[in-house]
């Protein structure tokens, strides 16, 4: 056992750990709050950490927003991507600031995420019903899906 002689590793700091994290990817402030918390040490609080890396520009709630809304704004409503961004511990006002400054409306959103899965529009009222059930569960509003179901009937 040759790798018995090897001294082992010291573990990484907290810092240290939400720089790596960081590094990888954007996060919310909630979601790196408990990945470190699993690391923390008794009487260790991330809440500085936090505080600082915020400070920084490094951490930022808005530009997670701003990323996740570009990211999925192809597959996804405004709704649906409203209600991710709120699971993931993102307030109001950095989701507003974040999806206006990723550009993302919804009705123009809406055409490419029914493009991606009909290519005609409902010939009856089965149909209707399967796409509106489909773009509902995608993140947009009834009164969106009938505006646009509406305008490519009259398109036609």
């Amino acid at each position: 056992m040759a790798w018995a002689f090897m001294a082992s590793k010291p573990e990484p700091s907290l810092r240290a750990r939400a720089l790596r994290l960081l590094a990888r990817r954007e996060h919310t402030r909630e979601q790196l709050r408990r990945k470190l918390a699993v690391h923390a040490g008794e009487g260790e609080d991330v809440t500085p950490i936090l505080d600082d890396l915020t400070q920084r520009g490094w951490l930022s709630d808005a530009r997670f927003a701003e990323y996740t809304a570009r990211a999925k704004a192809r597959r996804f409503g405004p709704l649906k991507l409203v209600h991710y961004l709120k699971s993931q511990g993102v307030g109001e006002e950095a989701i507003a600031s974040g999806v206006r400054a990723a550009g993302v409306d919804g009705t123009a959103s809406i055409e490419v995420v029914w493009r991606s899965r009909f290519s005609a529009a409902p010939g009856n009222d089965r149909e209707k019903a399967r796409q509106v059930r489909f773009l509902q569960g995608r993140g947009f509003s009834l009164e969106e899906i009938f505006r646009y179901l509406k305008q490519m009937e009259t398109s036609e």
